[in-house]
């Protein structure tokens, strides 16, 4: 069983997740797309989660804002919100948490806002939902909000339709509707994905004044290291459904622990000196249907030992985070195994 892992030293954890499971039933078997993950976030405080594509970071975010499609469903596990159990909350009441405490900011803007309808009149609607305002005062809040996320003209924009701004803009409306009701979280699901390189850098400073100036917590979800490095204070790094690595952004970044952690910073261009091959991790990430026995990584990992193969390791601490490495384990490996490296 993983152990939590901690947040920032003297702050009190507003989200703390628990060996979180996540199933998805199907007509051949059970496949476990999140397995036995847990951490914290403190308030103030953003933590990136990061890895390929099917790593189950979206569904960890889902899960915490009550948003798993079905036929997926927790299994195990507890998600608690300023010490406030909420994964097994009913439908009406998970959705008063959702929006009043838990805003959530999705990858294309488009999904997140009503075409047929004003960015306008969508602010109203969901602060008249949370906060005891008349129509009046919700547009002057509205109107706020959208200043307040760098919208120009806001008193006349407010009355504009999706379609009528940018990508970077709609990505701003879709940030002041997670803020409507002041929520102590916000789960950020690739919020910087389909923008330019200039309006990215527009919407990281401006989570980043949000966890300054608000004390709001970020679960900031993306597979973009570079994103991660200028945004969040922590990171976990996923890897076929569980937490492969997890710890202070510059320790990850300058010293990774985990050999997936160390393939993925290796595969990425430096402008500060030259390199003539960047890192290639061989394979792919193991389908849910095929994750090898032991540690899941084993197959593409050139660390690999006897152990790797037979035991699932747990985060174990590793220099200033912790890593799921028997390689930080005084047992170690359990010798090498010979072989060429097999495709996932």
């Amino acid at each position: 069983m993983a152990d939590v892992v901690g947040s920032v030293p003297g702050n009190a954890p507003l989200l703390d997740v628990r060996n979180l499971r996540i199933e998805f039933p199907t007509r051949r078997g059970t496949l476990l797309a999140v397995d036995d993950v847990s951490f914290d976030i403190a308030a103030g405080e953003v933590l990136g989660v990061v890895g390929e594509s099917g790593a189950g970071k979206s569904l960890t975010g889902n899960a915490i804002i009550g948003l798993l499609e079905p036929p997926g469903r927790i299994a195990d596990g507890e998600i608690r919100l300023e010490g406030r159990r909420i994964d097994n909350l009913p439908y009406e009441e998970m959705r008063k948490v959702r929006g009043a405490q838990v805003g959530a900011i999705f990858q294309d803007p488009l999904t997140s806002l009503n075409p047929l309808y004003s960015v306008g009149r969508q602010l109203v609607e969901t602060i008249q939902t949370h906060l005891p305002m008349s129509a009046g005062q919700a547009r002057t809040r509205a109107i706020d909000l959208l200043k307040e996320v760098g919208i120009p003209g806001a008193e006349q924009r407010i009355d504009h339709y999706p379609h009528q701004f940018s990508g970077g803009m709609r990505q701003r409306v879709v940030i002041a509707l997670a803020l409507c009701a002041g929520p102590r979280l916000i789960v950020a699901d690739e919020p910087t994905t389909a923008l330019d390189v200039s309006i990215q850098a527009q919407v990281i400073a401006l989570l980043k004044r949000l966890c300054r100036d608000h004390g709001t917590a970020v679960m900031l979800v993306t597979h973009d290291m570079g994103v991660i490095a200028e945004t969040a204070d922590r990171v976990a790094v996923m890897y076929a459904g569980r937490i492969a690595e997890i710890g202070p952004v510059r320790e990850v970044i300058k010293q990774a622990r985990h050999p997936y952690t160390e393939g993925l910073m290796g595969s990425i261009p430096s402008l500060g000196h030259r390199t003539e091959r960047l890192t290639q991790i061989d394979g792919t990430m193991p389908r849910l249907t095929e994750i090898p026995q032991g540690c899941a990584f084993n197959p593409r990992c050139r660390h690999r030992g006897r152990r790797c193969l037979v035991e699932r390791p747990d985060l174990m601490p590793a220099g200033a985070g912790r890593a799921a490495c028997w390689l930080h384990d005084p047992k170690g490996v359990g010798g090498a195994v010979t072989g060429e490296l097999v495709d996932a």
